[in-house]
């Protein structure tokens, strides 16, 4: 499968592991880090599995969907997570997605 076939999702898993990242490195400048530990780590692992998928995707991986699957799966659970903080980092990435 060529990458055109998935554009809109490979952009979609950049522009969601742009901002993680932003809400990760905005995150660590928190006071109180400690309790914003859980999201802070699904920040890292949503970005670093969405910029994967999107590669797979780009070149037409044997397990692109899967792996889309999985990602999707990894992005709810960001989004669950910071639903429960009222930090206005979190409150901009859950209205974001």
């Amino acid at each position: 499968m060529s990458h055109e076939q998935f554009q809109a999702c490979i952009e979609e898993c950049i522009r969601c592991m742009q901002a993680c990242n932003h809400c990760y490195d905005a995150c660590l400048k928190e006071e109180h880090t400690a309790i914003m530990k859980e999201c802070i780590k699904l920040y890292r692992e949503c970005a670093d599995i969405c910029s994967f998928a999107a590669q797979a995707m780009f070149i037409g991986a044997s397990y692109a969907k899967e792996l889309t699957r999985i990602c999707a799966e990894v992005c709810e659970a960001c989004g669950e997570e910071c639903r429960k903080h009222n930090h206005g980092v979190c409150q901009e990435f859950c209205v974001t997605f």
